[in-house]
């Protein structure tokens, strides 16, 4: 049996350093980090393919806004409707960084700034797929798989970064346990915790290596939709076995009595279609 002094106790500043009003996070950095990355990784992509490299400007414009704003709809619509649709102030905060105190809004000066607490990767995707599907039809007018195919592989490699963000935020905290390794989030109490921001690091950070493999090693880009398939289906079964570690983040989980979490419910729909594009990817023109 370890005791609480055994642990790794994690307790770090999220700021990075502060100038007045503004601040450079940890998260921020991550986020960032893994764009610029990824956008690396985009263009030597392109360069080996001989595909324009000025689309890239457009396509990191569309990913971003992607991102960002599914990722914050994503948690506003799956994790905490009841809060943000419970009267008005509460529904502006899905769109503006503030929250409103009780006299607002007669009350002009009562609110606080607080930024956007709350991202949700489900919504993230789905923003990114609709946004790949519009990046295909007014830029590359490819099949929209083409790009999908490309994007995902640096997408995983940002998710890495994402999770040590939530890690250095201690955020997305797992279950009690009393592994040799746990972590105790003291921002949060001083139980001992998986440290499943870890977890899912590390998982991310395989499925790019394999990604980057399939790649560069083998015919699947020439594959519509296998690269995509593989990671839809890689990203969100590890998603899936992880949310077991993880503390419910709440939702409506309890509309199937908690048998499964909001974010494995979430995952099942991506896990089937990216199956079902795995088995239906064939060779054929990419340019289709």
């Amino acid at each position: 049996m370890h005791t609480i002094l055994t642990y790794i106790h994690w307790s770090p500043d999220p700021e990075i350093l502060s100038l007045g009003p503004l601040s450079l996070r940890w998260y921020s950095m991550m986020f960032l980090s893994g764009f610029l990355i990824g956008f690396q990784i985009m263009k030597r992509f392109f360069i080996h393919e001989k595909q324009p490299l000025e689309w890239l400007d457009s396509l990191l414009i569309y990913i971003m806004i992607g991102t960002i704003v599914g990722a914050r709809l994503g948690h506003c619509l799956f994790y905490d409707s009841e809060y943000y649709f419970a009267d008005f102030p509460n529904f502006l905060e899905i769109f503006i960084p503030v929250r409103f105190g009780d006299s607002w809004p007669g009350n002009f000066g009562d609110f606080e700034f607080i930024g956007f607490r709350g991202l949700a990767s489900h919504g993230g995707a789905i923003a990114i797929i609709f946004m790949m599907w519009l990046f295909s039809k007014k830029v590359t007018k490819k099949n929209m798989l083409w790009i999908l195919d490309r994007v995902v592989i640096p997408v995983a490699l940002t998710g890495m970064f994402i999770r040590l963000g939530n890690l250095m935020n201690s955020e997305i905290v797992g279950n009690v346990t009393d592994v040799p390794w746990a972590f105790v989030f003291e921002d949060v109490d001083d139980q001992p915790r998986h440290p499943v921001q870890l977890y899912e690091s590390i998982s991310y950070l395989l499925i790019f290596i394999f990604l980057m493999w399939q790649y560069w090693k083998t015919e699947a880009k020439d594959k519509l939709g296998l690269i995509f398939g593989t990671f839809l289906a890689l990203l969100w079964t590890a998603r899936f076995i992880l949310e077991y570690f993880k503390r419910s983040q709440g939702g409506f989980e309890t509309a199937v009595n908690n048998i499964f979490s909001t974010g494995q419910l979430l995952s099942i729909p991506f896990i089937l279609v990216g199956l079902y594009l795995i088995i239906t990817a064939k060779k054929k023109n990419v340019t289709a």
